[in-house]
């Protein structure tokens, strides 16, 4: 009632830049997204957050010998979202705005593998139809001749439809020999024409892409890494996790040679993102330009959540690693820390500060930049006092 909506809505139509408003939690980034879009009717309005209906994460208790299996609901629709998200930003549309949940600063897989796996295809170009099944294939669309759900296409002689994983409409490409003769775009549950289109891009079906030329290098690593932990577990005189390590592992690596995934791949990510050890996770960050906005609703709420986080994470994948039910690689896979974060936005603010194309200097800065540098400067500092003072109260 106070009116911050508007006020942002107003911020945004005169920066002009693509936005990312984080909000702390599902129902609030609802209904921003539900009020950015009657203010935007015609921008592309995004809704990024976990889509989990039901979660519980792998985890394994040692007082108590219990091992807590992952298991999970994942709801479609939001997943849709997600994925248009990803798509709009990588369009190069300039008139996105996304709200999202304290699930932006996850792991969202490398960008340049996303970006690289998109297909662009054009009435009259020359590609073989089964040249364009494998690109679905590697892009992770399903091929089906039941149900024809998002995220699957299926073949009719010389015609390919593609439902889109990230859209409620389908394309139909029509090849005459190995030329593209017809693309339109049609409604899947009627079956009737919305439009004839010249040129269409096709979006990968999943936020994990990688390309499968670089499977077998991934493999080589995960056998070399499981090999030097064997030997870890072996030289401590713990046959039982070295056993129970091998085991696990050796099942995800048949699944990812026959599949190209398995259960649990995500803890695997640093080596498909070609990450160094304790290198910080792509996320939804990673997928704007460099002079985006940032917005940080209930800031005193939400700024507290996106720091405890990676604590969170980091507690519970320890045991799991420490008993031989994960590799080490598996604690890569993570929230962005604190420091990660707020690093991350000053230099997105000093970009945006230095950029010529705004004519703002060091030494003509607004207001509310003024205030959002020295903010955003003092946030460690501050957590600083705050450790040092829990320290000497326990102490005592």
């Amino acid at each position: 009632g106070s009116g911050k909506t508007f006020t942002m809505a107003n911020v945004i139509a005169n920066v002009q830049k693509p936005t990312l408003i984080i909000a702390h939690n599902k129902t609030l980034a609802a209904q921003l997204y539900q009020e950015f879009k009657e203010f935007f009717p015609d921008n592309a309005v995004s809704y990024f957050v976990s889509y989990y209906d039901y979660y519980q994460p792998e985890a394994y208790i040692p007082s108590s010998n219990t091992y807590i299996e992952k298991d999970l609901n994942i709801n479609d629709e939001i997943e849709k979202l997600r994925l248009k998200t990803v798509s709009s930003l990588l369009s190069g549309r300039r008139d996105v705005i996304v709200v999202a949940s304290v699930s932006c600063i996850y792991g969202a897989g490398n960008p340049a593998d996303f970006e690289s796996t998109i297909i662009r295809l054009a009435k009259g170009d020359l590609i073989s139809r089964n040249a364009l099944l494998f690109k679905l294939v590697e892009s992770l669309y399903s091929r089906t001749t039941a149900d024809f759900n998002r995220g699957t296409f299926r073949v009719k002689g010389d015609t390919v439809d593609v439902h889109l994983a990230y859209n409620d409409f389908a394309y139909r490409i029509s090849f005459f020999g190995d030329e593209i003769e017809e693309i339109i775009s049609f409604d899947p549950a009627s079956g009737r024409k919305i439009e004839s289109n010249d040129n269409i891009a096709i979006y990968p079906a999943n936020l994990y892409v990688s390309p499968r030329d670089r499977l077998k290098d991934i493999i080589y690593q995960i056998q070399d890494d499981l090999v030097l932990q064997l030997e870890y577990f072996r030289e401590q005189g713990r046959f039982l996790e070295a056993k129970r390590l091998e085991e696990r592992v050796n099942f995800d690596l048949e699944m990812i040679r026959e599949l190209g995934y398995c259960n649990g791949i995500e803890n695997y990510s640093r080596y498909f993102d070609r990450r160094n050890v304790g290198d910080r996770p792509f996320c939804l960050l990673d997928y704007f330009p460099k002079d985006f906005l940032l917005v940080v609703d209930e800031s005193h709420v939400s700024i507290p959540q996106i720091r405890a986080m990676y604590g969170g994470d980091r507690s519970r994948k320890v045991n799991l690693v420490d008993y031989g039910f994960r590799l080490p690689a598996a604690m890569d896979n993570r929230p962005l820390k604190f420091e990660e974060f707020y690093q991350g936005m000053l230099i997105e603010l000093e970009h945006g500060l230095r950029d010529p194309a705004t004519n703002v200097t060091n030494n003509d800065l607004t207001m509310t930049a003024k205030i959002a540098w020295a903010h955003l400067k003092e946030i460690p500092d501050y957590y600083t006092r705050l450790e040092k003072m829990e320290a000497e109260a326990e102490a005592k």
